[in-house]
């Protein structure tokens, strides 16, 4: 009589590299440091105060779902804290601490652990939680309005607003270098653009994010900023403009990247990443809100499991 011998493996994948959650979560973390502290000194303790209690909440709510649904303590991945960064990032300087606690509650709570957890997310938790609020309080957003608080040596103030409200002619006063050294007013940490650059540039050369989607994000918000620009450059800024003003940086490296909303398959990231920078464009220019960046991860988000069945067909295989 044969023996039978009974193999018992783990599900797949089978192959792993090493990597950890923890460790991209810390990367990333370090990275938006990067962004986040300009916007600190520039902002003072305020800024300060907004980061870090957007942190510790998130980290809160997470051991609290733990607790109640008796799983065993996750916030050691560092993906709670993570959100909470990313969270404060958009934010004002000047956001109440009841706003930061809600923020949380909606990002980590209804945005990642309602869904099951890390990796079960439709949605960018960040983005999802931002546009409540944004919803719910817009005028806690109100930029220019939140200059009362503060004394800036530059021409202070919120560029999309003018582009909005005047036109392309009204935003000629923002040099593109300007722009890039966080001389605007914006969110803690999505103001300062060679910080989020660098720190783009950091992750994606350490494999953290996909390069097919943060440049193909910012190559759709050039291509479609250029195409308004030129049917009506008075009315339309053009694409230096979109691309170093609002959430479009933190959007393109560290938003629109978030692994469990976007695609993992090669032409479905460059089409989610396009549609990402177009629909910025076209939400800014045509639509109600400000900025659109927020809105257009949300819908890329959602059509993500549709984008990522987009296959090239099989060498030599017939039609």
């Amino acid at each position: 009589m044969h023996s039978t011998l009974k193999l018992t493996v783990s599900h797949a994948p089978f192959w792993h590299n090493g990597s950890s959650i923890s460790s991209k979560s810390r990367n990333i973390l370090l990275a938006g440091l990067l962004a986040v502290i300009p916007g600190c000194l520039q902002y003072g303790i305020a800024a300060v105060g907004v980061v870090t209690l957007s942190i510790a909440s998130a980290i809160i709510w997470e051991l609290v779902i733990n607790f109640i649904s008796r799983r065993p303590v996750s916030v050691g991945d560092g993906n709670a804290a993570l959100i909470g960064m990313m969270f404060a990032m958009m934010l004002p300087a000047t956001t109440p601490w009841w706003a930061v606690v809600t923020g949380t509650f909606f990002a980590v709570v209804i945005g990642k652990e309602i869904f099951g957890g890390i990796g079960a997310n439709p949605f960018n938790p960040a983005v999802l939680a931002m546009t409540i609020v944004m919803v719910s309080w817009g005028y806690l957003f109100d930029f220019n309005a939140a200059l009362l608080n503060y004394q800036f040596d530059f021409n202070a103030v919120y560029p999309l607003v003018l582009s909005k409200s005047f036109g392309a002619s009204a935003v000629d006063s923002f040099a593109l270098t300007d722009l890039l050294m966080g001389k605007q007013i914006g969110g803690i940490g999505s103001t300062f653009g060679i910080g989020l650059i660098l720190g783009g540039v950091y992750l994606m050369l350490r494999g953290y994010i996909r390069w097919e989607i943060s440049i193909s994000f910012l190559a759709g918000v050039f291509a479609a900023a250029m195409g308004f620009n030129f049917f009506n450059p008075e009315l339309y800024a053009g694409p230096g403009f979109h691309l170093l003003t609002g959430y479009t940086l933190i959007g393109a490296f560290f938003l629109a990247t978030e692994d469990s909303s976007s695609p993992v398959n090669f032409i479905p990231m460059l089409a989610y990443g396009l549609l990402g920078g177009v629909l910025t464009v076209l939400i800014r220019n045509t639509g109600v809100h400000i900025d659109g960046v927020l809105y257009a991860i949300l819908i890329i988000n959602l059509v993500n499991p549709i984008i990522d069945k987009i296959r090239p067909k099989a060498l030599g295989k017939g039609v």
